[in-house]
C-alpha cells in the first residue's frame, strides 16, 4: 500500500536557480499549483552569483538593436562545437525556443534584457557571430519590493561585485576598468545609494540595487511572489518516488523530518551540478579534481543527480565542467573566475617552469581546459602565475587585487598571495621559479608585444580576444611589453564555474533512461541535466540560456502548452 502524501501539488521544482524558478513561474501562469524546494538557507543558486548573461540566438531584442540572426546558422554553430553524443534534437529545441522564452520572461516578470555586442567565443567558426548580439545581459533591478526575501538571496560572486558588496552592471565594469570620464562620480553615487539605504543598511550588507545574476533571480522571485508560489528553504530532496514507469513525487526533509510530496504533473530537478562534491569529482571528472576551486555554490553537491540515477535515469558527460581559470583567496569557499584580466596588455600567464603555454585572452572555458590538461600531463599548471608590471598594477585589477589601492592597504588574504620583485629575476625567486627561464619568457614576449604581435599564441587576433582588451592600447589591445618595475605575480588555478554533465534528457527536458525512454513525470534543467553544449562553451550565457529555455519547455510540456 502506498504511503499517504503530506502535500500534493501539480509541479514540484527542486532548486531555486534561474531555470527552476522560471519553470515554476511558467507553470503557475498556466494555473498549475507549484512548489519550489531549496536545500540551502539561501535562494538563487549559482544563477544569483553569476553574471546573469544568456545566449539567445535570433531574439527580438537583438533584432531591435539592429542584428538580424539566422537560427539555422546558430544551430550549425552549436552542433559543430557540441559533443557527438548530444542529441541534435536537444540543440534544435534550445535554438528554436530560446527567443520565445526570452519574450515570455520579459513580458511576465520585471526582468529586462539588452542584447550585447559580445562576440561568440568561436566567432570565426561557421555560424558564429563576430558582432555578438546573441549574448544578452539583464538590466539593473530595484530589490526593495522583495521585502524580507532579499535577505536570503545569495550574494553575487566576489568576482562580480566591488569590494564584495557593491553590485555593478556590465557597462559600469568597463567605466571603472578604464576609468573613463565620469567614473568617479558614478562610483560615488552608487556607494552613496548603498551606504545610505537606511534603515536596511544597519541590519544587512545586501545591496538592494540588483544587477547581473541577482537582477535575474530577484526579478523571477518577485514574479513568483506576485503569483503566491511558495519557496521552501532548508528543504533538501531525499529521494524520488517512482511508481512503475512514472515519477509521482518526492521525499524531502522538512523541519528535520521526512516529508512526502505528490507531484501530479511532474518533478523538475533544477538543483545544479556536483561542483562541491569531491567524491563525485574523483569518480567522474578527474580532469577537474579540486572542488575548492569551483565557482559553484557550496550546496551544489549532486544530490539530485544521484537521486535520478537511483530510480533508473541515464547520465551523460559527467566528466565535463564549465572550465575556467580562477583566483583563490585564502579563506574563501570558491574560486574567483578570471575573465577580463588575462586579455589586458602588460601581463602573461606562465606555468611553474616560467613558460607561457596558451593564449591568455582566449575564452575562460578554453583557457581553463588548457590549464587542466597541462596540469594532468605535466603537473606544472596548478598553480600557474599571472605575471604583470607596475603599469598594469596601477591601471587594472588582477583578480582580487584592485588598482589605485597601495599594496599595504590590500586585504590581508590578498597580500598573502601577491608576490613582488624589483626585477623579473627577483620575482621568480620569490615564487620558486627558475629566474633564467622566466626572464627569457618575458624577454621573448616583450619583443613581439612591442610590435603588437604574439607569434607564439596569436593573442589579440581573434574577435573575442579584443572584447576584453584595452581599446586605448595600439596596435593590439591585448599586448604591451612587461617592462616597468616593480613586477608582480598572482597564482591562478585550473578551475571551473560548475560541472555540466548530468542526467540525460530529451528535447522536452524529460529525463530519460539509458535506452532513451522518457521517465514520465521527471524533468531536469540547468546543470542538473547534461548540457546541450557537450564539453564546449560557444558563447557567454550558454549556461543560463539553456537552463531558462529548458525550464520554459518543461513547464509548457507539463501544462500541455507544447502539445
Amino acid at each position: 500500500m502506498t504511503k499517504a502524501w503530506d502535500k500534493e501539488v501539480d509541479i514540484l521544482v527542486v532548486g531555486s536557480g534561474a531555470g527552476g524558478m522560471l519553470c515554476a513561474l511558467v507553470g503557475a501562469e498556466a494555473r498549475a499549483d507549484v512548489l519550489i524546494v531549496e536545500k540551502d538557507r539561501l535562494w538563487g543558486g549559482t544563477s544569483a552569483t553569476s553574471g546573469g548573461g544568456i545566449w539567445i540566438p535570433g531574439s527580438d531584442v537583438a533584432r531591435q538593436a539592429g542584428f538580424e540572426d539566422n537560427l539555422d546558422d546558430a544551430f550549425a554553430y552549436l552542433r559543430a562545437l557540441s559533443a557527438d553524443n548530444v542529441p541534435s534534437g536537444n540543440i534544435r529545441a534550445y535554438v528554436d525556443n530560446a527567443g520565445p522564452m526570452l519574450n515570455w520572461l520579459m513580458a511576465h516578470t520585471p526582468v529586462q534584457y539588452m542584447a550585447f555586442p559580445y562576440p561568440d567565443y568561436h566567432a570565426e567558426n561557421p555560424g558564429g557571430s563576430t558582432k555578438g548580439f546573441r549574448t544578452h545581459l539583464p538590466l539593473p533591478l530595484d530589490g526593495k519590493p522583495l521585502g524580507g526575501d532579499i535577505r536570503t538571496q545569495r550574494f553575487p560572486s566576489p568576482a562580480a561585485s566591488l569590494f564584495g558588496y557593491l553590485n555593478w552592471h556590465f557597462d559600469e565594469t568597463y567605466a571603472l576598468l578604464y576609468r573613463s570620464k565620469g567614473w568617479l562620480t558614478m562610483l560615488a553615487k552608487n556607494m552613496a545609494k548603498y551606504w545610505f539605504d537606511w534603515p536596511f543598511r544597519f541590519t544587512s550588507r545586501k545591496d538592494r540595487r540588483l544587477t547581473l545574476g541577482n537582477a535575474l533571480t530577484g526579478g523571477l522571485r518577485l514574479a513568483l511572489n506576485q503569483r503566491n508560489v511558495p519557496l521552501w528553504l532548508e528543504t533538501p530532496l531525499t529521494e524520488l518516488v517512482r511508481d512503475g514507469d512514472r515519477v509521482t513525487g518526492a521525499i524531502v526533509t522538512r523541519n528535520g523530518k521526512p516529508f512526502r510530496i505528490h507531484a501530479r504533473k511532474g518533478v523538475v530537478l533544477a538543483a545544479g551540478g556536483f561542483d562541491k562534491n569531491q567524491a563525485m569529482r574523483d569518480a567522474n571528472a578527474p580532469l577537474y579534481p579540486n572542488a575548492l576551486y569551483s565557482g559553484g555554490v557550496t550546496s551544489n553537491t549532486g544530490d539530485t543527480i544521484r537521486a535520478g540515477a537511483a530510480i533508473g535515469a541515464g547520465a551523460l558527460n559527467l566528466q565535463s565542467a564549465w572550465a575556467a581559470p580562477v583566483f583563490h583567496v585564502p579563506g574563501e569557499d570558491r574560486g574567483r573566475l578570471s575573465t577580463i584580466e588575462r586579455a589586458l596588455p602588460g601581463c602573461i600567464m606562465v606555468n611553474g617552469k616560467g613558460e607561457r603555454y596558451l593564449n591568455e585572452a582566449a575564452s575562460y572555458h578554453i583557457v581553463g581546459q588548457q590549464m587542466a590538461r597541462r596540469q594532468k600531463e605535466h603537473g606544472d599548471a596548478s598553480p600557474s602565475w599571472m605575471i604583470f608590471d607596475h603599469r598594469y598594477r596601477q591601471l587594472y585589477a588582477m583578480g582580487p587585487l584592485y588598482p589605485l589601492i597601495p599594496d599595504w592597504a590590500q586585504p590581508g588574504a590578498v597580500k598573502q598571495i601577491l608576490k613582488r620583485g624589483r626585477c623579473i629575476e627577483e620575482l621568480a625567486k620569490d615564487i620558486g621559479m627558475d629566474p633564467t627561464a622566466l626572464s627569457a619568457t618575458v624577454t621573448s614576449f616583450n619583443t613581439g608585444a612591442a610590435k603588437g604581435e604574439d607569434p607564439a599564441f596569436h593573442r589579440g587576433e581573434a574577435a573575442y580576444d579584443k572584447m576584453y582588451g584595452d581599446p586605448r592600447n595600439a596596435p593590439n589591445p591585448c599586448l604591451r611589453p612587461i617592462d616597468q618595475g616593480p613586477f608582480y605575480a598572482m597564482p591562478i588555478y585550473p578551475g571551473d564555474i560548475g560541472t555540466n554533465g548530468g542526467l540525460l534528457t530529451n528535447a522536452r527536458a524529460q529525463v530519460v533512461d539509458d535506452n532513451g525512454t522518457a521517465i514520465a513525470g521527471l524533468f531536469a534543467v540547468g546543470n542538473n541535466a547534461a548540457s546541450a553544449m557537450g564539453e564546449s562553451y560557444p558563447g557567454a550565457g550558454v549556461t543560463l540560456g539553456p537552463a531558462l529555455t529548458f525550464g520554459y519547455i518543461a513547464a509548457r510540456t507539463m501544462t500541455g502548452s507544447n502539445a
